[in-house]
C-alpha cells in the first residue's frame, strides 16, 4: 500500500470546515431559517478546488486543467448528470398532488386505528415514487398534524413517522439523486442496487410496522379523515416504480414516467400545455445544483487523486478497517461523516464516491453491495440530523401550525432509520456472504 500525501486531502477538509461555519453562523447566530441550506454549497466547492489547484507546485496549470477534464468526462459523471435532468423533469412534470390523493384515499379505507400505520405506508410510497424526502415530509406532514389533532395520536408520533417513511424512499427510489449518485459513482445497475438495498431495509420496515401497530391498536377512536382524491395522477409514477424493479434502463424508465405524466396532467386538466412546458424548465432547475456540485466534486476528487490523497486516505483507512466485513462498515462511516459535514446526503455520496470506489476494490467489494451501504448509511445518517433538511422542513410545516414540537421529538419517533442502522449492521457482520449473493 502506498502512503500516499495527506496534504492533499486539504480540500475537503477546507470545504468542511467552510461550510459547516457557515451553517453554525447563518442557522445558530443569524437565526436565518433552514441556515444550513442557505450557504452557497457550489461556491464552497469553488473554494476547495481552488484549494487543490493550489497544490502540487510541479504540475502546471495547463495539466491540473486536463486532470479535471478527465474526472469531469468520466462516463459515470456524465450518466449521472442526465439521470438528474430526467429525474427533475419527471418530478416537475407529474407534479406532487397524487401524493395526498394516496394518502386520503388509503385513511377512507382504513380503521382510524391505522392512521399512523397508513400515514408510514403512504410516506414510504410517495418518496420511493417521487424520489425526494423532503417533497414527501412537505406533502404528508400537514396530513399527520390533521390525524394527530382528529385522532389524539401523539403529534411527535405522527411526525417522526412521515419523517422515518420518507427516508425509505430517499434510500430506496429509482429517481431519487441519492440513488442516482449511487448507482453511477460506482457504475452499477438500480435494478442490482435495489435488490441488494430490498434485503436491508425491508426487516427494518416490517419491524417498524409491528412497532406502530403495538403503540397505536389499542386506541379508541371513532372519527375518520376524509378528503377528495384523484388517483389516476398516481398511474407514472407506478409505471415508473414497475419499470425500475423488472430492470428496464433507466432512461427508458425515465422517459415512461415523463410521457405518461404529461399525458394524464394533460388529459386531466392538471395543467394547461404551457404550465406543461414550465414544469419541464423548473424540474431541470431544480437539479442545477446537484449537478454542479457532481461535476466540482469529480474535478476536485481528480486532482486529490493525483496529488496522492486517495492512497493516504486508503492506507489509514486499511490500518484501521480490517477484512471484508471491516471494509463495508469504514465505507459506511465515510460517507456517514461527510453528511455530517454537510448535511445533505447526495452531496455526501458524491463526494465518498471515488474513494468508497477505491475502498471496494481494496477490500474485494462488489460494486452494487457498495453502491447500497452509500444510500443506506447516508440516508440513516441524514434522517438524524437535527439541522438536515427533513427535520428543518418538518418542524418548518408544523411551525406554521402552530404546533410546539423540537427537532429531538421528532428524532425520538423515527423508528424507521433507528431500525435500518441495526438492519444495515446485522446484513454486513452477521449474514453470511453466500446469502448476500455476493457473486
Amino acid at each position: 500500500m502506498k502512503k500516499g500525501n495527506p496534504i492533499a486531502l486539504l480540500p475537503i477538509a477546507v470545504f468542511a470546515v467552510l461550510y459547516l461555519t457557515l451553517g453554525v453562523v447563518f442557522e445558530y447566530v443569524m437565526k436565518i431559517p433552514m441556515g444550513f441550506y442557505s450557504v452557497p454549497v457550489v461556491a464552497t466547492f469553488l473554494v476547495a478546488l481552488l484549494v487543490a489547484c493550489l497544490q502540487d507546485r510541479k504540475t502546471t496549470l495547463d495539466e491540473k486543467f486536463e486532470i479535471m477534464g478527465k474526472g469531469v468526462g468520466d462516463k459515470n459523471i456524465i450518466t449521472m448528470l442526465i439521470i438528474f435532468m430526467l429525474a427533475g423533469i419527471f418530478v416537475g412534470v407529474v407534479g406532487r398532488s397524487s401524493a395526498e390523493s394516496v394518502a386520503y384515499f388509503l385513511l377512507s379505507v382504513t380503521p382510524p386505528q391505522l392512521s399512523v400505520l397508513v400515514i408510514f405506508i403512504v410516506s414510504c410510497f410517495v418518496s420511493t415514487a417521487m424520489g425526494t424526502s423532503v417533497g414527501t415530509i412537505t406533502l404528508i406532514t400537514p396530513i399527520a398534524e390533521a390525524i394527530a389533532e382528529t385522532t389524539g395520536f401523539s403529534l411527535a408520533l405522527c411526525v417522526g413517522t412521515v419523517v422515518g417513511g420518507a427516508m425509505f424512499g430517499d434510500n430506496l427510489s429509482f429517481v431519487s439523486d441519492t440513488t442516482i449518485a449511487a448507482c453511477n459513482g460506482q457504475g452499477c445497475r438500480m435494478k442490482d442496487k435495489f435488490k441488494t438495498n430490498i434485503a436491508i431495509v425491508t426487516p427494518a420496515a416490517v419491524a417498524t410496522v409491528v412497532i406502530i401497530l403495538l403503540l397505536t391498536m389499542g386506541t379508541d377512536i371513532s372519527s375518520n379523515i376524509s378528503n377528495d382524491y384523484d388517483l389516476i395522477q398516481i398511474i407514472p409514477y407506478v409505471l415508473v416504480l414497475i419499470s425500475g424493479i423488472i430492470g428496464i434502463n433507466v432512461f427508458v424508465t425515465l422517459m415512461i414516467g415523463i410521457v405518461s405524466g404529461s399525458f394524464i396532467m394533460l388529459v386531466t386538466s392538471a395543467v394547461n400545455f404551457e404550465g406543461l412546458i414550465k414544469s419541464v424548465g423548473t424540474g431541470v432547475s431544480n437539479m442545477f445544483e446537484t449537478s454542479m456540485v457532481a461535476i466540482l466534486v469529480a474535478a476536485i476528487c481528480a486532482l486529490i487523486r493525483h496529488n496522492g490523497g486517495f492512497d493516504a486516505l486508503l492506507y489509514g483507512i486499511r490500518r484501521v478497517f480490517r477484512g471484508k466485513k471491516g471494509g463495508q462498515l469504514g465505507i459506511g462511516l465515510l460517507v456517514g461523516l461527510m453528511d455530517i459535514a454537510t448535511a445533505n446526503n447526495t452531496v455526501a455520496i458524491v463526494m465518498a464516491n471515488p474513494i468508497a470506489s477505491e475502498m471496494a476494490k481494496e477490500y474485494g467489494i462488489n460494486n452494487k453491495k457498495t453502491a447500497s451501504i452509500l444510500d443506506t448509511f447516508s440516508c440513516i445518517v441524514q434522517g438524524f440530523l437535527p439541522y438536515g433538511a427533513q427535520i428543518l422542513v418538518a418542524l418548518s410545516v408544523v411551525n406554521t401550525m402552530n404546533m410546539q414540537l423540537s427537532a429531538f421529538d421528532i428524532i425520538g419517533n423515527m423508528f424507521y432509520p433507528m431500525l435500518l442502522l441495526v438492519s444495515s449492521l446485522v446484513f454486513i457482520f452477521l449474514i453470511p456472504e453466500k446469502k448476500q449473493k455476493d457473486k
